[in-house]
């Protein structure tokens, strides 16, 4: 088990906490994350281009010229591609650029991601993020107590309204629930805090095999 020291609000150190080695403490496979982060942007992308082809734009179907005898091509329609306001031939149609990775190799990226905050001393486990208040200011300065003013990802219970609410407006910031937790974002922020319970129900969320 990783024993990893639990902090106030005040980083006074108010405990400890066991976790298990196969998540916070495991080997950091780091091409994992381009698999998993390519997969979580491909999911992202609209996939909405599109442009119309011929039977799709407006115009006369009556046929341009006669067959025989003009020494010109054998057009059929002002809609062909080969003219101005034509259709575009072979065009973006609308697709699904979206897929899995195998479960595997998800929870295996999540590991690896969280044990590497944890190698490196940018995880942060506090015993309770509670504030009195919806206020970013009172929140910017409890990051700031807690050394922790970069860019930071901080993950608690869903519930915590005054917490979700007090960090919305901050750019370089970002709350996530523990079951919203994702490679992506992890490896976008600089340090990690956790609740200890939140902790504990990624902890869970690993052991059971859950998906991203």
């Amino acid at each position: 088990m990783a024993t990893i020291d639990v902090f106030n609000l005040k980083r006074e150190k108010v405990g400890t906490v066991d976790l298990s080695d196969s998540v916070f403490a495991t080997e950091v496979k780091e091409h994992l994350f381009w698999e998993v982060v390519k997969a979580q942007l491909a999911s992202r992308r609209q996939g909405t281009a599109a442009a119309k082809n011929r039977s799709a734009v407006s115009g006369s179907t009556k046929k341009m010229i006669k067959q025989k005898g003009s020494g010109g091509a054998r057009h059929g329609s002002k809609r062909a591609p080969v003219y101005v306001g034509g259709g575009q031939a072979h065009g973006p149609r609308p697709r699904d650029w979206s897929y899995r990775p195998p479960q595997k190799v998800r929870v295996a990226a999540l590991k690896s991601a969280l044990s590497k905050f944890a190698k490196e001393g940018r995880l942060l486990i506090v015993d309770k993020f509670e504030l009195a208040a919806i206020k970013t200011k009172t929140f910017l300065a409890t990051l700031g107590t807690l050394k922790a003013e970069k860019k930071t990802l901080v993950v608690d219970a869903a519930s915590n309204e005054n917490l979700k609410l007090s960090i919305r407006n901050c750019a370089a910031h970002r709350f996530l629930p523990p079951e919203g937790v994702n490679v992506y974002d992890l490896l976008r922020h600089d340090t990690l805090v956790l609740s200890k319970d939140a902790a504990k129900a990624l902890e869970a969320r690993c052991l059971g095999k859950a998906g991203e």
